[in-house]
């Protein structure tokens, strides 16, 4: 059987519990307007919420076993910008708004039971 990376599973709990879309509802997402309207562009016209998505699919899409202290990384950064953007929830209705869709390119849809 092979050994899971120490700090995957140091991350693993956190990241169930933060990454709440699947890596199919995530892909479609990121082909979205809203996807691509949030977030930071910086100078490379991708925001880094959309290339963490990106990378929150791949790792999605690997079994636990499979992903590295590098996905690990990624994991920690993930669950840090969800709990952070939580804690910053605009009164009423979220549905519609760019604090949901950002959220939605890390992979958290707060809309979602």
């Amino acid at each position: 059987m092979a050994q899971t990376d120490e700090a995957v599973d140091e991350v693993w709990d956190d990241w169930q519990d933060a990454v709440n879309m699947t890596a199919t509802q995530l892909e479609d997402f990121l082909q979205t307007d809203e996807s691509r309207s949030v977030g930071d562009k910086g100078s490379g016209g991708e925001s880094t919420g959309h290339r963490s998505g990106r990378r929150i699919v791949s790792i999605l899409q690997k079994n636990k076993t499979e992903l590295t202290a590098d996905d690990a990384a990624h994991m920690r950064k993930v669950v840090g910008y969800v709990h952070r953007h939580l804690a910053q929830r605009p009164d009423g209705d979220v549905t519609d708004t760019d604090w949901r869709w950002s959220l939605m390119n890390w992979g958290h849809d707060p809309e979602k039971r």
